[in-house]
């Protein structure tokens, strides 16, 4: 058994390790620059990112999306120091649940994605629950159910009735980029993707159960979130930053 369990953790190491490497060529189709990011974000923000990894295309591929990562804005921490601070919580293979500058994403192809109507309160509850998940793990095996969640032929719907509720290894010190936003979102109940259902009424007394019946919000389990689910939720608005200073397209050169 132990044998067993190294050869599957060296296993799992390499696989990691695989998925990690950079693609090479990698050519994003528009970046931002860290301050044109840092002008617009708030906290809680999310933030969208085309990656450059081998995962990323993994993810890509099974979420049919340009979006691969997910990070959250949550603004710099008491004793931060430099003119680019930690302000994003984020889950990476190879790290686990860590703080990042802005300045790693400058490169790459990132959206901006904002809650709309969230209270102040339930923003910092959000925040905090994010920052309270660094350090966590890398859950490679929500990577792993998610690709043969979403490549799956069979319907969702018959999939949860065989009892799919949640995907990856279940432990509550593990997350992947999307799950860990998710989750910080559902912590205070903000909508990404809700379904609906009809349950029984509030004040139905138990004898009469099949008597009313009313609609009511059902919350996807977390760990089947993916990076796009925030840019295609409609309760979320895209934010775009402003181009350069002194943009003028009618002193662009063309090389037409």
């Amino acid at each position: 058994m132990q044998t067993s369990g190294r050869l599957r953790n060296r296993l799992s190491g390499w696989f990691a390790n695989y998925l990690s490497r950079p693609i090479p060529g990698f050519d994003p189709p528009a970046a931002y620059s860290a301050g044109q990011l840092g002008a617009v974000l708030q906290p809680g923000d999310v933030l969208l990112v085309e990656g450059n990894l081998r995962i990323s295309s993994v993810i890509k591929y099974i979420t049919q999306s340009t979006w691969s990562h997910v990070a959250l804005y949550v603004g710099p921490q008491p004793g931060a120091r430099g003119d680019d601070p930690p302000v994003l919580v984020e889950a990476e293979l190879g790290y686990g649940v860590i703080l990042s500058p802005l300045s790693k994403y400058e490169n790459f192809h990132t959206r901006i994605c904002r809650a709309i109507g969230l209270r102040p309160d339930d923003r910092e509850r959000i925040v905090s629950h994010a920052l309270g998940r660094v350090g966590h793990d890398y859950d490679l095996k929500n990577v792993i159910d998610l690709a043969r969640h979403r490549l799956s032929r069979c319907s969702v719907a018959a999939r949860l009735k065989r009892g799919l509720r949640a995907l990856g290894s279940g432990e509550p010190t593990r997350a992947i980029c999307s799950t860990l936003i998710a989750q910080a979102f559902q912590s205070v109940r903000y909508r990404i993707l809700p379904t609906r259902r009809m349950v029984p009424c509030s004040d139905t007394p138990p004898d009469r159960i099949d008597d009313c019946i009313e609609e009511a919000w059902e919350a996807r389990h977390f760990s089947l979130f993916a990076p796009r689910d925030f840019d295609v939720s409609p309760y979320f608005t895209v934010v775009k930053p402003p181009p350069v200073e002194d943009f003028d397209y009618r002193r662009l050169r063309w090389a037409n």
